[in-house]
């Protein structure tokens, strides 16, 4: 089978060729301009595709008859299927190249399928635009030309686009009409901002900013027809393969069967980043769409109107074309479709079942807002800095700010393949990472890291010991369960001191080094039911404090950050977490990188520092205080051996002392 397929360097073009590749003896065709031979290139590795099985055609959609005449003769009679997917997708396009791309680019292409001649069938990838952004009611994959307004350029081209396929394709064509195109459902790709991820830094700052248990009032809006990318590829290849020519010539929507509204899409991606509850909903009537259409007529009337237009979509950090659809009255079906996959149990999953997937896979791969101040870059420059637990969590946050700031970032954690993936989110913002798999259990393994560390960069600067594990379970619960105490201690406080063994010879030979300890306020507080966790990091913060006196005559710094609860995604299973308030990652990592600027001895909350003294004066006030407290906060169900049941809230009263004590992990 052979395959011609235009943008097949882009989101869809990369996914689609994948799974034509998966076809027995496929040949692809893939249109390339010259300008862009690194991406082909790419694009052969990302797929393991040899040159006999993917080629490139070089040419340009916006050149009449895309490539040399010799080659458009060469493929003529050949190809089986063309697919065309190139198409600007911006929605800050203008009209001009709008016109360029989406309009005579896809009339080039489908005068040059039409002189390929049989056995080619044309695939064109359109969109549900089509129906514009102000159509009112039902739309389906059988409707077309309802006299529906398409004002902005990208609505506009993608009706005439369409058009042009309708009226101009002379061999049997297929037209494909995606939704909101988002990531992998089962890996959340995804390869820029677009959609619903405008909403998403907004979503960030609500969840790091507000308690999840508080409620949230939200806007209802219309359907947002959201539609994973795996899915679409999937419909594509499935329908663009049916041989019976009763599906050619329409149009499929690829939709879900439910699209949920704004109000409902937002309230799930909130979830998704363990933010609180959307919990009513106000009719948005136009609210969002007056907001667009007064600030156009605005910026009509006055000088320079398209930058003040542009300057208010970078701060609302959405495009005005993107918020006016938000109250979109058009409802999506797609019996076309539904009739191509009957049997095939090709589905397109509801959005709350991957929602959590995109949310990681953007804040991991896309969220390149990485703060820092500027006394950072003085203090990191250029040195050697070990974290451990960097592939998530704090860790991870905390890699990416020392990177920004110049520091040669050693990345240890157990799996490659997610350090990897940290060191491939550092490079992209310019930063150096460098991957050293371990498993922090094994002391044997650990001698192993840190040997090829020092093998490769000489000496170590600065060692953030961050990697650890929590338990919470009181005494009573733990009886049968001596593992989870060996278990702890093993890799809270074994794994650090031989890391912290392994690179002292180094850095007293410099006569330079910092040790940073990720340790808890639980040390401070002696929270209840977390016995085997404090015990652990209290050995290591005790180990600290013996060797700081010893080591301080050759310029080793050591440091202790007494934690408070960070909200990661270790916490998350534990539901009673929701009512306690915490940190983000973000603020976390911003206490490490305070301890690389200053080196303290000791970084802790005013509430940890507090309950030391209190503790010192008055154990048993404390004693009292705190099995209250006990008393409020119940055991996780896992803990009572019930697990699967419904987690347990807190007392009104264990709520209250929750905000007014913040920071213990209750």
């Amino acid at each position: 089978m052979n395959y011609f397929v235009t943008g097949g360097t882009g989101f869809l073009g990369r996914f689609l060729i994948e799974r034509l590749m998966e076809r027995p003896d496929a040949t692809i065709h893939v249109l390339m301009r010259k300008a862009s031979a690194d991406k082909f290139e790419a694009l052969k590795a990302r797929v393991g595709a040899s040159e006999e099985v993917l080629k490139p055609v070089w040419g340009d959609i916006t050149r009449k008859g895309l490539t040399s005449a010799s080659t458009r003769k060469a493929l003529a009679g050949q190809i089986d299927h063309v697919f065309h997917l190139a198409a600007v997708y911006d929605m800050a396009m203008d009209d001009k190249t709008a016109d360029r791309v989406n309009n005579e680019g896809t009339r080039n292409v489908v005068a040059f399928a039409n002189a390929l001649g049989a056995p080619a069938r044309f695939h064109h990838v359109s969109s549900v635009a089509v129906a514009g952004s102000e159509y009112d009611g039902e739309f389906t994959d059988r409707m077309f030309d309802e006299g529906q307004p398409v004002r902005h350029p990208y609505y506009r081209t993608k009706f005439q686009s369409e058009k042009i396929v309708r009226d101009e394709c002379t061999v049997p064509w297929r037209v494909f009409r995606p939704g909101m195109v988002v990531g992998h459902s089962q890996t959340g790709e995804i390869d820029k901002i677009d959609g619903p991820y405008y909403l998403f830094k907004t979503i960030q700052k609500v969840r790091d900013t507000l308690p999840k248990w508080m409620p949230l009032l939200g806007i209802e809006g219309g359907e947002m027809p959201v539609v994973p990318v795996d899915y679409v590829i999937d419909a594509m290849d499935s329908i663009a393969h049916l041989e019976a020519k009763k599906w050619d010539n329409q149009a499929y929507f690829l939709i879900p069967r439910h699209a949920p509204t704004a109000g409902e899409m937002l309230d799930i991606f909130m979830q998704a980043a363990h933010g609180p509850s959307f919990v009513s909903q106000l009719p948005s009537q136009d609210v969002p769409k007056a907001v667009e259409t007064a600030f156009r007529k605005l910026a009509g009337r006055v000088p320079m109107g398209r930058s003040l237009e542009k300057q208010l979509s970078r701060t609302l950090g959405i495009p005005l074309s993107v918020l006016g659809y938000v109250n979109n009255r058009c409802a999506f079906d797609d019996p076309n479709t539904r009739a191509a996959l009957k049997g095939t149990g090709i589905n397109c999953p509801p959005l709350q079942d991957y929602a959590e997937t995109l949310w990681q896979y953007w804040e991991l791969h896309l969220d390149y807002d990485v703060k820092i101040p500027s006394r950072l870059l003085a203090r990191a420059k250029g040195k050697v800095i070990v974290v451990t637990g960097a592939s998530s969590g704090i860790g991870f946050t905390v890699a990416k700010k020392l990177a920004k700031g110049g520091g040669k970032i050693c990345l240890v954690s157990r799996t490659r393949e997610k350090l990897e993936e940290t060191q491939a989110i550092i490079a992209k913002f310019g930063g150096e990472a460098h991957v050293y798999p371990c498993d922090l259990n094994d002391m044997e393994a650990i001698d192993a890291c840190a040997e090829a560390i020092l093998a490769d960069h000489g000496h170590v600067d600065v060692l953030v010991n961050n990697a650890g594990r929590s338990i919470r379970r009181s005494i009573f619960e733990s009886l049968d369960r001596f593992h989870d105490f060996e278990r702890t201690m093993q890799l809270n406080y074994f794994g650090a001191i031989r890391m912290i063994m392994a690179f002292l010879p180094a850095m007293k030979k410099r006569r330079s080094g910092h040790v940073i300890n990720i340790s808890s306020i639980g040390c401070l507080t002696n929270v209840p039911r977390f016995s085997a966790y404090v015990a652990s990091k209290s050995a290591l913060d005790a180990f600290s404090r013996c060797i700081s006196s010893e080591v301080a005559s050759r310029n080793i710094a050591i440091t202790t950050i007494y934690m408070p609860l960070v909200r990661t995604p270790m916490i998350s299973p534990t539901k009673l977490y929701d009512y306690v308030p915490t940190l983000t990652p973000d603020q976390a990592a911003d206490m490490v990188v305070s301890a690389v600027i200053d080196k303290p001895k000791r970084i802790a909350s005013p509430l940890g520092t507090t309950a030391q003294v209190s503790y010192a004066l008055w154990p048993k006030v404390n004693d009292y205080v705190l099995n209250k407290a006990y008393h409020m906060f119940p055991s996780s169900a896992a803990a009572r051996g019930k697990a699967g049941e419904q987690a347990q809230k807190p007392t009104r009263s264990g709520m209250l002392l929750s905000r007014l004590l913040p920071g213990p992990h209750w």
